[in-house]
């Protein structure tokens, strides 16, 4: 047990160096990716529970295997609802990425329910973190805890500057397929779309003149794209997605050895 959150946890850390964040994405219920995810020295494992598979006791105990590992626990949560929010957080969360959020009214929503009074309107229950970080926990958690709101429709784009310049919003994180399909696209990277595209770095750009790091979902071959357009916060693999690839290569491999 530690004395309570730092501010420097290794997802700070390394957004204040100015260098990308590499994450990677958890959307299987399973303790185990999430670990193996962590010590294979990511800067943040993101548990899903907006489109992954785990509920809040699976992620419970996948947060507790990030913590093996050197990564920061980062939860997307189904929805900007103040209840999950402050769960995901009690249980261990140093980041939550909020789905769908449109306006300066929903950003603002999505921090207080993120920080404690007076900043915001977070219930004081740290059930699980209280054990991980000690009785100095509430103290640091304001600082500590990112604030992470999705842009990834044309309403949020539309309310671009508003959102990023909301205080206590740390970071905004772009779903490429949700915006893509706002845009009239399909869902998807869809570079080289000139909508797609200006959108990106319209994003990019917003969070510079606000001092607001932004953030995307990503691939392996497409995250050095990402970071060349400015993006500091890239999650570059997801553990659905790796075993699907690694499981298909090896079968393949035995398949041509044998023929």
């Amino acid at each position: 047990m530690s004395d309570g959150p730092s501010a420097s946890h290794r997802l700070a850390e390394v957004l204040a160096t100015g260098r990308p964040a590499l994450g990677a994405w958890a959307g299987l219920p399973a303790a185990m990716s999430c670990e193996i995810m962590s010590r294979a020295g990511f800067d943040y494992v993101c548990i899903d529970m907006q489109h992954g598979l785990a509920d809040y006791s699976d992620a419970v105990a996948m947060l507790a295997a990030i913590d093996l590992g050197p990564a920061t626990p980062v939860v997307r949560v189904p929805w900007n609802e103040q209840g999950i929010i402050g769960r995901v957080l009690d249980a261990g969360a140093m980041g939550v990425i909020i789905p769908m959020v449109n306006s300066r009214m929903e950003a603002e929503a999505a921090v207080r329910s993120c920080r404690y009074a007076p900043e915001g309107a977070r219930s004081f229950g740290p059930t699980r973190v209280a054990q991980r970080d000690g009785p100095g926990y509430f103290a640091g958690a304001n600082q500590a805890v990112k604030c992470i709101p999705m842009v990834e429709t044309v309403a949020a784009l539309e309310n671009l500057d508003h959102i990023v310049s909301t205080p206590g919003v740390d970071a905004v994180y772009v779903g490429p397929a949700d915006l893509s399909v706002s845009l009239g696209l399909p869902p998807g990277n869809n570079d080289g779309e000139a909508s797609f595209d200006d959108a990106l770095a319209a994003i990019v750009a917003a969070c510079g003149r606000h001092g607001v790091v932004p953030g995307i979902h990503s691939t392996p071959s497409l995250a050095p794209a990402r970071a060349a357009q400015g993006f500091r916060l890239i999650t570059v693999t997801a553990d659905n997605a790796a075993l699907s690839a690694a499981v298909t290569a090896h079968r393949q491999s035995v398949s041509d050895a044998l023929n």
